[in-house]
Parts: C-alpha cells; structure tokens; sequence
C-alpha cells in the first residue's frame, strides 16, 4: 500500500525531467531559417489555444448547468441567466408576447431575463398605489442588480468547476486543470469589470420591442388590467378544474352511463386564441380525466406569424397525444412550427392517422384570416373544403378502412362530411353546437377553450372557457358520451361540468357499463369548490 504514492511520484518526477530535456534538442534540430515556413507552429501557441479552448468550452458548461437564478424584479419573478455575447445588453423574454432588449452594458456577457409569472400581490399594489409607477424604474434597478450580484457569485462557481473539471478531464493533471479554473475566473472577472463600468441603469426606460411586442405596442398602456387580472385567472382556473373534476367524480350520479376502463376518452380544445392559461387548464383535464388524445379544431393563435410559436411549445407536456388541424387565425408558419413538435399529429387535407385507437381524418381551415385584411372566399370556399374532405372520408371507406372522427374549423367545412362519419367535430363559432345531421353523422362545435384570448381582458362581458371530454367504445369507435366543462371567463369563478348522452344512448341502458350506486340523477351545474 505505501509503494503506491512513492512509484506515482516518481513516474511524475522522471516525466518532468524528460519534459524539459527534451524539447531543448529538439529546438536545435528543428530549428527554422527566416524563410521557412515548413516548420510545425510553436507549441506555447498551440498549448495556450488549447487552453482558451478548455476554458470556454468548461466555462459554458458551467453557466448553462447551474449559471441561473429565480428573483423578483418588480411586479415580475423571473429567471435570469447569464449567456456568452458578442455585443452585451440585457434581453427579457415575455413569452409568448416578445422581447425586450436592453442596452444595459458592454461586455463579452448577456444577462438573459425570463419572465416567468406576473406576481399577483405586488402587481395589484401598483394599481393600489399609482405613485409606485413613479419609483419603479429605482425600484427594478435595485432588483436588477440584486439579482446581478446573485448571479455573478453563483457563475463564478459555475464557470470555475465548469473549466476546472473539463480540464481535468482533457490534460489529466491537477495543474492544469487548476490553471484552466484560474483563467477562467479572469475572464469573468474582466467581463464584470466591463459589465459595471458600462452599467446603464437608464437602458429601462430605452427598450427595443420584438415578437408580438413590436407590433402591438399598445399592449405596454394595458399592462395595469393584464398584470393585475391575467395572472390569478389562469391560476384560479387550473385550480378550479382540479376540484371540480374531483368533486364532480364524488358526486355525479348518473346511472346511464359510466365510463368503462377500457373508454376511449378525447378531449376537444378549439380557439385557444394564444391564451396561456389554455395550457394550465388542459393539462389539468388530461390529467383528471386520463385523457388518451386531445383533439384542437383550430385557431390556435392571433395572427399566425412566426413570433408567436413559442407560445406552442407547451403541448410537448401535456401528456396526451395532440391532433391538429388549422384554423382561419392559424397560417402555414404556425402548421409547419407543430409539424416538428413531438407528440403532434397535424392533419390537412383529408390525411387519416390512427391515434389511440381512433382514426381520425381532418383538413385546415380553406382561408387565412386573421384580421380580415384580405379578401374572404366566406361559405363557399369553405363548402368546398369540406366537400374534399368528405371525398377522403369516402375514399377511406371504400378501402375498407373508415374513419371514426373528422376534424375540420369552419362548421360550414363539416356539415360537408354527413352521412361519411359518426362523428365530425368543429370549432370558429365560440360556441357550442350539438347537431345530428340528416345523413347520420353528429356534428360537435366546440366553443373556445381560451375564453376568445388574450384580448378577452379587454371585452366588457368575459367570454367562458370551454372544453369537452369525448367517451368513445374502444370496441365500436362509437360516441357513448360526452362531458361539457365550463369556466367562467376572466374575473369570473364559476365552474360547470355535466353529463350528455346521444339520443340514442338514452332509449337503452349500456350493457357493458357497471351500474353505480343508485341515486337521483342530476347535474352538478356551477359548483364553487374552495380554492
């Protein structure tokens, strides 16, 4: 056991002494004449790039594993983090409406700034106390550098045990590694020596819009009622899904029908309208109701443009499989951004897909319009959109593999479907729709699941948030029943969850259903659970 170190400091005694006697003879014969450029490049240069190199690499490593911090800055809890940059300045990401840059300061570093949440308690004090508004440029100042200090104490951890052990790992040596360590909190020093000396506090008051912010800046004049109202509405609302679904599974008492185990349950969203509280409340159902797909007839955003598709990054966490088809508010941008997103199935132009054991079949909406600039082909062109469609659905059924459900936005597009499917659901209208068809086929039109959007804040009446749970027989692919839920709009508490039967359900009991205990039937309309 002692031989151990003694062998381990003589292997490293004997490397040095050959370290240094080596490279003297072979300075003198490879000595290069002025002219010479056939020469290999003096090794401290190649050494010492190495080096930058490990640092870098180590350093950024570091910051992007534990270089963030969560702090308030003013009514906002964000999360800040510093990235490498060639100009400097500060960038705040306030999804899903854009950014704002900053000039903040000069240096090789950018403080990145992600507004989480709005928080509810020091928003409404501003509205409380107007004079606050006056204050709030020091007030963020301080926060900001608070926050800055934080952060540049927990990066210098980061950046030294990011370049310490990637050089440890590369060179193998503990010098080295240290020295790797050693410069790369220099470099941070120096950046920060930069970052105060160039601190511009008056860069707040100077900011560049982008994203959504930039073409609609009047959105900063209505920030009081956003700030103030939108924030606790979302929250409110996934938390009233939560506990009306559960005191809905108390207390419902409906002995026509009760979801088997083995139930196909589909969720319908429509019209989300670039609500982020879509999401909360989505994810609440899927989860409540053990959701197996979720099906979107459209509209999903405002206007289409590419600034707008951070905002469909959350359905990759929803937990459920996700179908799409375009709405008149939804452009190609926005349905070639979901084409990529893992767990999305868009569906255009009459394409079927099997999903949770379900085919279903769907196109995009046949117009683009999302503030009604351009020309409107209106019915007809809708009409003949959904006859396309319909041709599929035949098509499908010839081929002996037809399709459960279709999907489109306009209900004018899926009136063409009746008599090709049991089922056709739709959205556009912002409100619900229950129709059996002539030719067989039920038509569902779902109103919008985010409340008419963001610019619902500013309606004088609140638009209601609906959603609808979809019990399909796995064996039949067939409608057995349907729950509506419905939320009070903005501002609003109330919560409405009841039960719906196909007409034809309700002449017969369901056979393979287990009977519940018996007791009166009734709907449990507008429960208000405890927060």
């Amino acid at each position: 056991m002692v031989r151990v170190p003694f062998r381990a400091a003589a292997d490293r005694v004997r490397h040095r002494l050959t370290r240094f006697t080596r490279p003297k003879s072979a300075a003198r014969t490879t000595a290069r004449t002025p002219g010479d450029l056939t020469g290999s490049a003096p090794k401290p240069y190649a050494r010492a790039l190495s080096m930058l190199a490990v640092v870098v690499i180590g350093a950024w490593l570091g910051l992007l594993a534990v270089g963030s911090i969560r702090t308030p800055v003013g009514p906002m809890d964000t999360n800040m983090t510093l990235r490498p940059s060639l100009t400097g300045g500060s960038k705040i990401n306030v999804s899903p409406l854009g950014a704002l840059e900053l000039d903040s300061h000069i240096a090789p570093l950018r403080l990145d700034v992600d507004v989480d949440r709005l928080d509810p308690v020091r928003s409404q004090a501003l509205v409380d106390q107007p004079e606050r508004f006056s204050g709030l440029q020091d007030e963020v100042t301080r926060d900001v550098a608070a926050g800055t200090r934080e952060l540049a104490v927990r990066s210098c951890v980061a950046v030294i045990s990011g370049a310490t052990a990637l050089g440890l790992v590369v060179y193998r040596r503990p010098r080295r590694a240290l020295a790797a360590g050693g410069l790369a909190l220099t470099l941070l020093a120096a950046s920060g020596v930069s970052a105060y000396a160039t601190w511009n506090p008056k860069s707040v008051l100077e900011p560049k819009f982008s994203g959504l912010l930039s073409s609609a800046p009047s959105l900063v004049g209505d920030a009081r009622s956003i700030v103030t109202e939108f924030d606790i509405y979302q929250q409110e609302l996934a938390r009233l899904v939560t506990n009306v679904t559960r005191l809905y599974d108390a207390t419902s008492t409906l002995p026509v029908y009760q979801p088997d185990p083995g139930t196909i349950r589909a969720l319908h969203v429509s019209d989300i309208h670039l609500n982020p509280a879509a999401w909360h409340i989505i994810a609440s159902l899927v989860e409540q109701y053990e959701i197996d797909v979720i099906i979107d007839s459209g509209d999903t955003m405002d206007h289409g443009s590419a600034a707008e598709n951070g905002f469909l990054d959350p359905i990759r966490d929803l937990g459920a499989p996700y179908v799409w088809v375009r709405g008149n508010h939804d452009s190609m941008v926005t349905q070639a951004y979901l084409e990529k997103l893992r767990n999305v199935t868009v569906l255009d132009d009459g394409r079927t897909v099997n999903v949770a054991g379900l085919r279903i079949a769907g196109t995009g909406d046949a117009q683009f319009t999302p503030d009604r600039s351009k020309p409107v082909g209106g019915k007809a062109a809708a009409e003949l959109e959904g006859m396309r469609l319909a041709t599929s659905l035949r098509d499908q059924e010839q081929a002996g593999t037809p399709v459960d459900i279709a999907v489109a936005h306009d209900p004018n597009t899926a009136r063409q479907t009746d008599g090709t499917v049991p089922l056709v659901l739709a959205g556009h209208l912002h409100n619900r729709i229950n129709e059996q068809l002539k030719g067989g086929t039920r038509l569902k039109v779902e109103g919008s699941t985010g409340g008419g959007g963001l610019r619902a804040v500013q309606n004088d009446k609140p638009e209601k948030v609906r959603a609808s749970v979809l019990y399909l027989d796995r064996s039949t692919r067939r409608l057995q029943a349907w729950d509506e839920i419905t939320l009070g709009g903005l501002g609003l508490t109330t919560a409405e969850v009841s039960r719906h039967l196909p007409e034809e359900n309700l002449k017969k009991d369901a056979p393979s259903s287990p009977a519940p205990t018996p007791s009166p039937t009734r709907s449990p309309a507008r429960p208000t659970p405890s927060p």
